[in-house]
């Protein structure tokens, strides 16, 4: 049986509570697997009221159901520091690990990375906890590659700095 994603961006109030709840969960398995990086509670309704105002949020449905979701932000300064408009910045990669099909997330990262070349920008660009080499893993075996690192990334929430490790990958187009 194929199981078809569609992708449609988030829309403010109809979409923010599933936001919260897709992100509550991935903390949650996170912290079940001994991964401490998102923490249940981190982002709320005007996290991703923000996120939709300020860039877009994108949605993968499978049936109708949200399977997952990601942020595209045009600019990252906390990481990547001022940079030319070259690249779009992922962030919050995050599938439902009970209804997600099997390659959700390599999914999701080619559709964002078709947002961003169309969009007449060169590169993809993420950033992920310095602690988490799993996920870096993940990222280099879908064709990104380590650039550098951000020991004092800020959040924007106002928590500790942390380290990141920046990654980037070249679009075609």
């Amino acid at each position: 049986m194929i199981t078809t994603l569609t992708f449609r961006l988030a829309r403010v109030g109809a979409d923010l509570a599933s936001l919260v709840a897709l992100y509550d969960s991935a903390a949650r398995w996170m912290q079940k697997s001994g991964i401490d990086q998102w923490k249940p509670g981190g982002k709320d309704e005007a996290h991703f009221r923000r996120r939709i105002a300020e860039g877009e949020v994108w949605l993968a449905e499978v049936g109708g159901e949200i399977a997952g979701a990601f942020e595209l932000w045009w600019e990252d300064e906390p990481a990547w520091g001022p940079q030319p408009p070259e690249a779009g910045y992922v962030h919050r990669l995050m599938v439902d690990r009970g209804r997600a099909p099997a390659g959700t997330g390599r999914a999701m990262l080619a559709h964002v990375e078709r947002r961003i070349s169309e969009s007449g920008r060169q590169w993809a660009r993420l950033d992920c906890v310095s602690s988490n080499p799993r996920l870096r893993t993940y990222y280099e075996a879908a064709g990104y590659t380590v650039v550098g690192e951000q020991p004092f990334k800020e959040d924007n929430g106002g928590g500790s700095p942390y380290g990141v490790t920046l990654l980037e990958k070249r679009l075609a187009g």
